[in-house]
């Protein structure tokens, strides 16, 4: 409680690993929350679950509650999950792949990402979750980061190709992106052209975040 009280005057740091994909991972008491960075960003709670509350809150918190299956690539400490079961009592299929089991241990230790029973954990790529599975879903989440740096294969015509393929009629990817220079612009803009067909309707949402920008796709036919 100490520590929690404390960390509204400054931040207070109750664990630290060195990890080989993200460099540094804190658990942090920020303000009287307990948040889970990187070396260089936030990877959960704290702002990243406010800019991906936000997007869930654009596609509707009644369309998400009925959904049957949602996917949520890159899970990091959890809080879009925490969002999904405690805010919008969500009880459907969540399966959540990480590709760095380091951060599961993180997230179950102090967020109890485990004692949520309607999710499964896969510790796999997410490129290659994504290649491999034979689900379909209502909601695909991205919000994959190597500390401030975005994989490239996200933005590749095969990864999109094969996004937009898992989702069900009426079914809607929620990307988080960063953009730290003009390239993430033009980036971003030629992943939304990639989905500008009569399959998919696009749009972004105004950043919560100075960096953050979060694109939603729909499947309309």
């Amino acid at each position: 409680m100490l520590k929690k009280l404390l960390s509204y005057l400054i931040p207070v740091i109750v664990y630290q690993k060195k990890s080989r994909l993200s460099r540094t991972l804190e658990v942090t008491w920020a303000n009287g929350e307990l948040v889970l960075d990187s070396k260089n960003t936030n990877y959960s709670y704290g702002s990243l679950q406010r800019i991906l509350r936000k997007g869930l809150k654009s596609i509707g918190f009644q369309n998400i509650v009925h959904m049957e299956s949602i996917l949520v690539l890159g899970v990091a400490g959890g809080s879009v999950i925490k969002t999904l079961t405690e805010e919008i009592q969500y009880k459907g299929k969540i399966t959540g792949v990480e590709i760095d089991p380091d951060i599961i241990t993180i997230a179950n230790d102090y967020f109890k990402l485990n004692e949520i029973p309607n999710l499964s954990i896969v510790i796999d790529d997410a490129f290659e979750f994504v290649l491999k599975t034979k689900e379909k879903y209502d909601l695909i989440i991205i919000d994959i980061f190597q500390d401030t740096n975005m994989p490239t294969f996200l933005f590749e015509k095969f990864f999109i190709d094969r996004s937009g393929f898992l989702l069900k009629m009426n079914g809607y990817i929620l990307f988080n992106t960063m953009i730290l220079k003009e390239s993430g612009n033009k980036r971003n803009m030629e992943y939304i052209q990639a989905f500008e067909t009569t399959e998919f309707h696009c749009r972004t949402i105004p950043r919560v975040e100075q960096h953050n920008e979060l694109i939603v796709v729909q499947k309309i036919a």
